[in-house]
C-alpha cells in the first residue's frame, strides 16, 4: 500500500549575485516593478520571527523591526530612487512578488498541477540575493507525485531537454508552460556572470520541502522501518521510480521529534513527518517555512559571502578593503549566535557542518593571515631599504659638509 500524504509544500530557492556597483540599480528595478512590494516586518505581526532570532541577527536580516509607523510612512512617500539609496544602506531587504494567475485547463494524463502561493526576493547589500518560491501540489496527490514534482521542478533551470523523467509534466495556474517560469526567473535574477564566478550551480534550484503523511503509514503500530526507503528517496530529492540504494543516516533525526525527521544536504533541506504527532500538522509546518527557512537562507548567505571574499583575496586587489569586509563579517555574523531556540540551534549547527561554512571561514582566515604577513614583510623590507637610503644620504651630506670645512 502506498503512503497516504496529508499536507505538503516545497520552497525552491535560487541564489544569484548582483554586482555590488549595480546593487542600487537592482533595488530600484524591484521598487519600480508594480508586481513587487517591499516586505516590512512588524513585531506584532511577525512575533515568531522576532522572538526566534537573537537581536543582532534581527538587526541584520529584518531591519524593519526597528522602524516606527511614521518612518515606514515617510519611506513609502519618498521617490523610488531616494528610497532605493536608503534601502541599500541596510544589510538585507526582502520583497514579495505578487504573481498574476494565467488560468488554464488541467491536463489529466501524466500531469502534476501545482500552485505558487508565495514568492520572495531576499537581497543582501553585498549583492548576494535569493529567489524563493513556495509551491503546493493541487488536488488529490500521492507520495509518488511529491517525489516526481520535487525532482522535476528543481531541475527546471537546466531546461526541458536536459531533464530526466520526460513523462512527468508540470502545470500551474500562473504560467502556461514551464519555459515561461524559467524565463520569469531569469528576468528576476538577471545575468549569471557574477554567480558563475563564484562557482555556484545555476542548473538547479535548491529544495526546501515539507511533507506530512498519515499515521497509518508511520505511527502507533506502523514502524518507521516500513517506510525507510520512501524517506530516503524523499530526503535525497529522487524520482519515485529511482531504484538507487542508499543507506539511512540517523544523524538527521532530532532526538526530541518522535514522528519527524529532518535531512540536510548540499542540495537542500527536507522535513518528513507523520500526523501521529499533532505538532507536525499544527506548529511545525509554520515554523519550518518561517524561522527555519530564514535560518537556511542566512547560512547559504554566509557560505556564498565567504566564497565571494575568497575570490577577492585571490585577485590580490584592494586587499585592505577586502580585509575590512572580512573583519566586519566576523564581528556582525560569525561570532553572533543565531537563536536560543533548541531546534533552531540544532538546525543551524547541522547547516554549518553540511555547507562546510566552518571550513571555508578557516581557509579564508589562513589565506588572509599569510597574505597579511607577507604584506607586512614586504612593507618592513621597503621601510628598511628606505631607512638605509636615508642613512646613506645623511652620511654623504655630512661627508660633503666636512670636506668643505677644509
Amino acid at each position: 500500500m502506498g503512503l497516504k500524504t496529508k499536507y505538503q509544500y516545497t520552497y525552491f530557492l535560487y541564489p544569484f549575485i548582483v554586482k555590488e556597483s549595480k546593487y542600487n540599480k537592482y533595488i530600484l528595478k524591484m521598487l519600480r516593478n508594480k508586481d513587487v512590494s517591499l516586505k516590512m516586518f512588524e513585531k506584532e505581526k511577525d512575533l515568531k520571527i522576532y522572538q526566534y532570532f537573537l537581536p543582532k541577527v534581527n538587526e541584520f536580516m529584518f531591519s524593519s523591526f526597528s522602524f516606527s509607523k511614521t518612518k515606514i510612512r515617510k519611506l513609502d512617500e519618498l521617490p523610488d530612487d531616494t528610497k532605493a539609496a536608503i534601502l541599500c544602506e541596510y544589510p538585507c531587504v526582502i520583497f514579495d512578488y505578487n504573481l498574476k494567475k494565467d488560468p488554464q485547463g488541467k491536463v489529466q494524463e501524466n500531469s502534476i498541477f501545482f500552485k505558487i502561493p508565495k514568492m520572495e526576493i531576499i537581497c543582501f547589500n553585498t549583492g548576494i540575493c535569493f529567489l524563493a518560491m513556495k509551491t503546493n501540489i493541487d488536488g488529490n496527490y500521492d507520495f509518488g507525485d511529491v517525489l516526481n514534482f520535487n525532482y522535476k521542478f528543481k531541475n527546471i533551470p537546466k531546461g526541458e531537454l536536459a531533464m530526466g523523467g520526460s513523462n512527468i509534466h508540470l502545470q500551474t495556474d500562473v504560467f502556461t508552460d514551464m519555459s515561461r517560469l524559467s524565463e520569469f526567473a531569469s528576468n528576476i535574477t538577471g545575468s549569471k556572470v557574477e554567480t558563475l564566478k563564484l562557482d555556484i550551480d545555476t542548473q538547479k534550484f535548491l529544495t526546501y520541502s515539507y511533507l506530512c503523511i498519515d499515521q497509518q503509514s508511520w505511527g502507533g503500530q506502523s514502524e518507521f522501518e516500513n517506510i525507510e526507503q520512501s524517506y530516503i528517496k524523499y530526503s535525497n530529492f529522487l524520482r519515485f521510480d529511482n531504484n538507487k540504494i542508499l543507506n539511512y543516516n540517523d544523524e538527521n533525526s532530532f532526538e526530541k521529534w518522535k514522528y519527524a525527521k529532518i535531512s540536510v544536504d548540499k542540495e537542500g533541506v527536507s522535513l518528513f513527518a507523520s500526523d501521529a504527532d499533532m505538532n507536525n500538522y499544527t506548529i511545525l509546518p509554520h515554523d519550518f517555512e518561517g524561522v527555519y527557512l530564514y535560518t537556511y537562507i542566512l547560512n547559504l548567505y554566509k557560505k556564498i559571502y565567504l566564497k565571494k571574499l575568497e575570490a577577492e583575496f585571490r585577485k590580490g586587489q584592494h586587499i585592505k578593503k577586502t580585509r575590512r569586509k572580512f573583519i566586519e563579517f566576523s564581528k556582525k555574523l560569525w561570532v553572533q549566535e543565531v537563536t536560543d531556540d533548541e531546534v533552531g540551534t540544532w538546525i543551524n549547527q547541522k547547516l554549518m557542518k553540511v555547507l562546510e561554512i566552518d571550513r571555508l571561514y578557516i581557509e579564508l582566515k589562513n589565506q588572509y593571515d599569510v597574505l597579511y604577513k607577507n604584506m607586512h614583510i614586504e612593507l618592513n623590507f621597503k621601510v628598511m631599504v628606505g631607512l638605509i637610503i636615508l642613512l646613506i644620504f645623511t652620511i654623504l651630506i655630512q661627508i660633503i659638509s666636512f670636506t668643505k670645512c677644509f
